[in-house]
């Protein structure tokens, strides 16, 4: 199907923050995002589940309490909308088919759960926990922890018990994910077997919630995109310890010997896409939070006057070696502050 086209295509960065979300009028239809929904519907229906999540674009990922459904963000309905998130967030959650199938398999455990008010049995209360307890903004994971399923980042299973049964669902349901050897011997997998009971339980069964509600949808919503970005953006804001001299110190050098070796700050420059991508991946911290934390780095190494000496990939496994270390100290250490429910 052809693309259809927008007038705010061809504007600049600029000018398209200063469009209100509701003009976009993006939609799921006729985007690859029609195409993600129908292969979660395909493998629903390999799994005997009636229920079909019913989809729309809003500013983010969720599922609303009560509603069989999935908002999905406006971003990924158009390339240009998935350029500039790329260009503001430095990341595009779910902007690739295998990360949308996996949010989707999450928001889809929502859904299910809405749909067949699944929280109200006591035995999913017993193995998750009430459904009731506060919604909290921030959370502080234990990444040992084999009580819970792994699926999205920063052990998201552990942030409260609605999302404990999505994760668990999401992981249930991906093809392929042969999830009872992956957590053989893992307490998490009496969460996946009771998973698998409960589904065999309601296949062929009608939900007991039919709601085609769609809220928050685009259309409704009033903010610019330049509005939308700067919450956004604030909502990961982090303000680096100054505790890196020593450590770049040891890694760079001020010597005056070495006065003719490039600038540690322009070394940091040059790799720091590469870098802050991988720390990010396997840290699961947010790329914009890692982005302060290199600026402040920079910034570090130009006042101590810092040069990049020895060989240049040597150099760049070392400082993301470093960088690792001191996120995952920032993370769990008693200084920081607890971790952001997405």
């Amino acid at each position: 199907m052809p693309r259809r086209k927008f007038a705010w295509e061809k504007l600049s960065d600029e000018q398209l923050l200063g469009q209100r979300l509701s003009s976009l009028r993006v939609a799921v239809e006729g985007t690859w995002l029609q195409d993600c929904l129908g292969t979660l519907h395909e493998e629903l229906e390999e799994r005997g589940i009636r229920l079909r999540p019913h989809a729309w674009i809003s500013s983010e990922w969720f599922s609303p309490a009560n509603v069989p459904g999935i908002a999905i963000p406006f971003y990924l309905a158009h390339p240009r909308l998935m350029k500039l998130e790329k260009k503001m967030m430095l990341d595009v959650e779910g902007g690739t088919w295998s990360q949308c199938m996996a949010i989707l398999r999450h928001e889809a455990g929502h859904a299910l759960q809405h749909g067949y008010q699944l929280q109200r049995r006591r035995r999913w209360q017993q193995l998750f926990g009430p459904s009731s307890k506060h919604y909290p903004r921030y959370y502080r994971p234990n990444p040992a922890s084999r009580n819970y399923v792994q699926h999205l980042r920063l052990w998201y299973a552990q942030s409260h018990p609605d999302e404990d049964f999505a994760e668990t669902f999401a992981v249930w349901l991906r093809p392929r994910s042969n999830w009872r050897t992956r957590y053989a011997g893992w307490p998490a997998l009496k969460k996946l077997e009771y998973v698998d009971e409960l589904m065999g339980e309601i296949a062929g069964k009608r939900p007991l919630v039919v709601n085609r509600e769609r809220v928050d949808p685009l259309h409704t919503l009033s903010q610019t995109l330049a509005e939308h970005y700067r919450k956004k953006q604030a909502f990961y804001a982090f303000s680096p310890p100054k505790t890196y001299d020593r450590d770049l110190s040891r890694l760079f050098s001020a010597d005056i010997k070495h006065v003719r070796s490039p600038p540690a700050a322009v070394f940091i420059r040059r790799h720091r896409a590469r870098i802050r991508q991988l720390v990010a991946q396997w840290t699961g911290e947010n790329q914009l939070t890692l982005d302060a934390v290199l600026d402040d780095m920079i910034s570090r190494c130009r006042e101590l006057n810092l040069r990049a000496v020895g060989p240049e990939h040597r150099l760049v496994t070392n400082f993301t070696i470093l960088l690792t270390a001191k996120t995952m100290h920032a993370l769990f250490g008693p200084s920081r502050r607890k971790w952001i429910a997405l």
